[in-house]
């Protein structure tokens, strides 16, 4: 049995007529216009997804600056919550809390955990009256997920732990040259025994490539052995972010390449090498997400 997770809620929301635009990507629409949040997480719902992704990425400093989050964070992540929740209820699937990577996208250089740990308690706060899952979500490192996991002590909702990974040289990767690894260099495998140590009941890649990431589930599978870790991937349809950016600084073309049928194929391949759950992120849409539900449920 496969979960389908959903798409990416950015570009969707701005393939609806939603506000939306730099630097306060997904998190304009929450602000200014909440009712498209609503109808994107029910397109994801009615095309197949059995897990729905708060809105809550961009609810951080980095996308809706400090003064803002200081007045607006909390409200804004309640916010989130509550839409994903009302929608789960209509159509009886689960709701996942993103936490995201609250100092910068991509950019394990930037995190420190005493900058983070503020951004994430208000997340969590606001989120927690709504969540089945805490999903950290386009992790950079191991250290962005300890702090997710040191601020979720006690907590008994699973936890999923998903990375982004480092997709500048895709082909090399795919072709077995290169090894898959975080986009702070660390291994799969060091990820993948890293959740184990810290509870997480799934590992998952997103954010990245499609090419990068069949590699990395062999790779995480095999690290994981005895371990019934779910394994997850949902990739992005952007080109390759450069070196020094951060995800979401600019508004990437979409790959002509992944349409819905050929986004498929990547995912049989996933499933093939050993993922339990499969959606997608920045630029997969309802469609997508219902190809992968009718031939993969």
């Amino acid at each position: 049995m496969v979960t389908i997770l959903d798409g990416g809620m950015g570009r969707e929301l701005e393939r609806s007529g939603a506000p939306f635009r730099q630097p306060e990507w997904s998190a304009l629409a929450l602000i200014e216009s909440p009712v498209h949040v609503g109808k994107a997480h029910a397109a994801f719902a009615r095309h197949g997804a059995d897990v729905i992704t708060t809105n809550s990425y961009a609810v951080v400093p980095f996308h809706i600056g400090q003064e803002r989050f200081d007045a607006d964070g909390l409200r804004l992540a309640d916010l989130a919550g509550k839409l994903a929740r009302q929608t789960a209820e209509e159509f009886g699937v689960k709701v996942a809390g993103s936490l995201p990577p609250v100092l910068g996208s991509y950019r394990p250089d930037l995190f420190k955990a005493e900058d983070a740990r503020p951004i994430l308690e208000v997340l969590i706060e606001g989120l927690s009256p709504y969540a089945d899952i805490w999903l950290a979500e386009t992790q950079s490192s191991l250290a962005e997920v300890t702090l997710v996991r040191e601020l979720l002590d006690g907590d008994p909702r699973p936890l999923w732990l998903s990375f982004t990974l480092d997709d500048h040289h895709s082909k090399a990767v795919q072709s077995g040259v290169e090894k898959p690894a975080l986009r702070s260099g660390e291994t799969i495998t060091d990820a993948a025994r890293h959740a184990v140590e810290l509870g997480a009941v799934a590992l998952l890649f997103n954010c990245s490539q499609p090419e990068v990431m069949e590699a990395a589930v062999r790779e995480a599978r095999a690290a994981l052995g005895d371990n019934k870790l779910d394994i997850g991937v949902y990739a992005n349809a952007f080109a390759s972010e450069a070196d020094d950016a951060a995800a979401n600084e600019t508004l990437h073309g979409i790959r002509a390449d992944l349409t819905p049928p050929l986004y498929l194929d990547w995912a049989k391949r996933w499933v093939d090498a050993g993922a339990t759950m499969v959606g997608g992120c920045c630029g997969i849409s309802p469609e997508h997400i219902g190809a992968l539900a009718r031939a993969l449920k």
